[in-house]
């Protein structure tokens, strides 16, 4: 298994939120992402954010920590980012 989370430095909603992805495929993060009980709404054609305050939760449950360069660099060798200007078609 291959889920990868950042840091929660993502400013919105009066807390900091990191993303969750896989560099294997979307049903991989989907099923990573429901095991912990992320609703199906958070997740953005790409990633499901997360909260600063289940990180750890997220690292304990195996999601490795990664840095938002590195995660950037997986996911678009994966072939799996969708780009901002993008994402109206993918969703």
């Amino acid at each position: 298994m291959t889920v990868l989370i950042d840091e929660p430095i993502w400013p919105a909603h009066g807390t900091l939120w990191a993303h969750l992805v896989s560099d294997s495929g979307l049903d991989e993060l989907h099923a990573f992402a429901s095991a912990a009980g992320v609703p199906r709404r958070a997740f953005d054609n790409d990633h499901y954010d997360v909260p600063q305050e289940r990180w750890q939760e997220f690292v304990d449950r195996g999601a490795e920590a990664v840095t938002g360069r590195e995660l950037l660099r997986r996911l678009q060798a994966a072939g799996l980012r969708v780009r901002q200007k993008d994402k109206g078609a993918r969703g």
